[in-house]
C-alpha cells in the first residue's frame, strides 16, 4: 500500500516538474527570497517590530523568509497545485485508474503528497535562498543551520500542507473547482493573513505570535524602545528602520504539538473528499450512459469544446458514424471541396472571433458586476478615489477571463488544428487585442473620468496598465499552458498595488505616493512589449518544432 501511494505521488510530481510552469514557480520562489531580505536602503520590508528590524543573522533571515513563504506560497501556490484531479480527467488517466483496485482514499492521499512535494520544493529553494541572502547582505556571516532552517519546518511546512490539502478539497467540489474557488481562496487567505496574527488564537494562528513575543523580549532586554507593533506583510517604508539583535527562540512542546496538529488536520482535509469523490467511475457521472449506449450501437464520440473555466461540455456529444458519409449525398468522385474565400477585413473578423471565444460562458452576474463597477467609476465623487479605489476594483474583476489568454488552445485540445493556420502572429495579436478590449471595457469608467479631468499622468498610468495586463496573461498562459499561473501571479501583484505599495504600480493608482510617478508608465509599456515579444518567440519556436 505504501509503495503504491509513494509511487503515485512521485509519478505525479515528476510529471509536474517537467512543465514550464514549474520553472516559473521556482523563479518566483527565488524572487520571494530576495524581497523578504531587502537591502538596508530599500524602501520596503516584509517583517518589522514597530520601527525596528532584526540584524540579518541566521535566526532573523530564516524566520522572515519562512514567514514570507508561509504567507505568500499559500496564496500563489494554491492556484498552482489546484489541477491534479482535473489533469487526470482531461488526459483520461483517471479512467485507467478507475479500472484498477486503487482505493479512493489512496488516490487522494497520493495527490495530496504530490501537491505537498510541489510546494515543499519551493520551500527548499527558499531555504537555500535564505542562506545566500544572509551572506549577500553581510550583516552577519556566522551561519547557524538550525536557526536558519528550523522556521521552514515548524512554520512554513504546516501552512503549505494545509494549502495542498485545501486545493485538493476545492478541486473535488463542482463549484469550487472553477475560477470561483480561486476568488474564494483569496478571500480566505486575506482573512487568515490578517486575523492569523492576532493573540490568543488556537494553534498559535499561523505561528507568528510566539515569534513576536520572543522578539519583544529580546528588544526589552537590549533596552530598545519600540514604537508600533509587530507587522508581517509587504510594507512601504517612509524612513529607515532601527536594528536589534535576535538570536531566535526555542519552541516549547506545546508549540511543536500545535504545528503537528496542523499537519494532521491537513491530512484529514485531503482525505475528506473520499466521502463523495467518485474517482472517475463512469457509473457515477452524468452523461456517460448515453455515450456508452451509442458506442455499443457502433458510433464514436466526437469531442466537444467546454466553455472556459468549466468542466462540463458545452453541448451534448455529437456521434459520428464510423462508416462515414453516404457517397450518394456527398461530392462526386474526383471533386475536391474547397472553402469559398471571403474578402474583407480579416483582422477585424479575427479580433471579433477572439473576443467571442474569450467571453464564452461568462455568466450574467459577471456582466452585472462589471456594469456596477463602470457606473461607480463614472459617479465617484473624487478623482483620487477613482484612480486609487475604483480602478483597482475594476481591474481585478475580469481576472478569471484574462487567465484564459494563451491557454484555451491547449486546454481544449485545438492547438494542433490552429497550428496549421499560416498567420500565427496575426492570430496571437488578435487574441491579445481581445484581452485588451476586455481590459479597456472594465476600466472605461476611470478612463472617462481622468480624460474629463485632464489628468494626463493618470491617463498614462491607465494606458500602461491596459497594455500590461493582457500581455502578462498572454505570456504566462503561453509559457505554462494553464490559466492558474496568471491567477497565482496577478492576484498578489494586484494586492500589492491595492495595499498601497508602489513597488510596481502598473496601473498608476499610487502616483501621489510614488517617486517614480513619471517613470512608471513607460516602464510598464516596455514590460508589456517585452512580454509580448516572449509570446511571439515562444509561439514561433513551438511552431518550428512541430514543422
Amino acid at each position: 500500500m505504501l509503495k503504491t501511494l509513494t509511487g503515485l505521488a512521485t509519478a505525479d510530481f515528476r510529471d509536474r516538474v517537467r512543465r514550464p510552469a514549474y520553472l516559473a514557480v521556482l523563479a518566483a520562489a527565488v524572487a520571494l527570497g530576495y524581497v523578504a531580505v531587502p537591502d538596508a536602503d530599500t524602501p520596503w520590508m516584509i517583517m518589522q517590530v514597530g520601527d525596528h528590524r532584526g540584524v540579518y543573522n541566521s535566526a532573523y533571515v530564516g524566520m522572515v523568509t519562512a514567514l514570507a513563504a508561509g504567507l505568500w506560497i499559500t496564496l500563489g501556490g494554491f492556484s498552482i497545485v489546484r489541477n491534479s484531479i482535473e489533469r487526470d480527467r482531461s488526459t483520461r488517466v483517471g479512467q485507467l485508474l478507475a479500472a484498477t483496485p486503487l482505493r479512493t482514499a489512496a488516490y487522494l492521499a497520493g495527490k495530496f503528497l504530490s501537491n505537498l512535494l510541489v510546494l515543499a520544493s519551493m520551500l527548499g529553494v527558499l531555504a537555500v535562498t535564505a542562506l545566500v541572502m544572509q551572506l549577500a547582505r553581510g550583516e552577519s556571516r556566522e551561519i547557524d543551520p538550525v536557526a536558519l532552517w528550523q522556521p521552514f519546518v515548524l512554520i512554513a511546512l504546516p501552512l503549505v500542507a494545509l494549502t495542498a490539502a485545501l486545493a485538493l478539497l476545492f478541486e473535488s467540489l463542482p463549484v469550487l473547482r472553477t475560477g470561483v474557488g480561486t476568488v474564494l481562496w483569496f478571500g480566505v487567505w486575506l482573512v487568515v493573513a490578517v486575523a492569523g496574527q492576532g493573540p490568543g488564537l488556537p494553534l498559535d494562528g499561523i505561528g507568528v505570535n510566539s515569534v513576536a513575543r520572543s522578539m519583544a523580549a529580546d528588544m526589552a532586554a537590549q533596552h530598545i524602545h519600540v514604537t508600533g507593533s509587530f507587522s508581517l506583510g509587504l510594507t512601504y517604508l517612509d524612513k529607515p528602520l532601527g536594528l536589534f539583535t535576535w538570536h531566535g527562540f526555542t519552541p516549547t512542546a506545546g508549540y511543536v504539538l500545535g504545528r503537528v496538529a496542523l499537519l494532521l488536520i491537513a491530512a484529514l482535509l485531503a482525505l475528506l473528499p473520499a466521502l463523495w469523490f467518485g474517482r472517475f467511475d463512469p457509473a457515477r457521472g452524468r452523461g456517460h450512459r448515453a455515450a456508452d449506449e451509442q458506442a455499443r450501437a457502433g458510433g464514436t464520440v466526437a469531442p466537444t469544446l467546454a466553455p472556459p473555466g468549466t468542466s462540463q461540455p458545452a453541448a451534448q456529444p455529437v456521434f459520428l458514424d464510423e462508416a462515414g458519409p453516404d457517397p450518394a449525398s456527398g461530392p462526386s468522385p474526383g471533386r475536391v471541396l474547397r472553402t469559398r474565400p471571403e474578402r474583407g477585413a480579416v483582422s477585424l473578423r479575427l479580433w471579433a472571433g477572439e473576443v467571442r471565444v474569450l467571453l464564452q460562458g461568462v455568466r450574467w452576474w459577471w456582466w452585472l458586476g462589471a456594469a456596477l463597477l463602470v457606473i461607480c467609476g463614472l459617479t465617484a465623487p473624487a478623482l483620487h478615489g477613482v484612480t486609487r479605489v475604483m480602478l483597482p476594483l475594476a481591474w481585478i474583476w475580469p481576472v478569471l477571463i484574462w487567465s484564459r489568454l494563451g491557454t484555451q488552445r491547449h486546454e481544449h485540445g485545438v492547438e494542433g488544428m490552429l497550428g496549421a493556420c499560416p498567420a500565427v502572429r496575426r492570430r496571437v495579436l488578435a487574441e491579445w487585442a481581445a484581452g485588451l478590449t476586455v481590459t479597456a471595457a472594465a476600466g472605461i469608467g476611470p478612463l472617462v473620468r481622468v480624460i474629463a479631468a485632464g489628468d494626463w499622468l493618470a491617463l498614462a498610468g491607465w494606458t500602461g496598465g491596459a497594455l500590461f495586463i493582457p500581455s502578462l496573461a498572454m505570456a504566462l498562459g503561453t509559457l505554462s499552458r494553464t490559466h492558474r499561473l496568471f491567477q497565482a501571479v496577478y492576484v498578489p501583484l494586484w494586492y500589492s498595488v491595492a495595499n498601497g505599495l508602489p513597488l510596481f504600480d502598473f496601473m498608476g493608482a499610487l502616483r501621489d505616493s510614488s517617486e517614480l510617478a513619471t517613470v512608471q508608465p513607460p516602464m510598464t509599456v516596455l514590460a508589456a512589449a517585452a512580454l509580448m515579444a516572449v509570446v511571439l518567440a515562444t509561439t514561433a519556436l513551438r511552431r518550428f518544432g512541430r514543422d
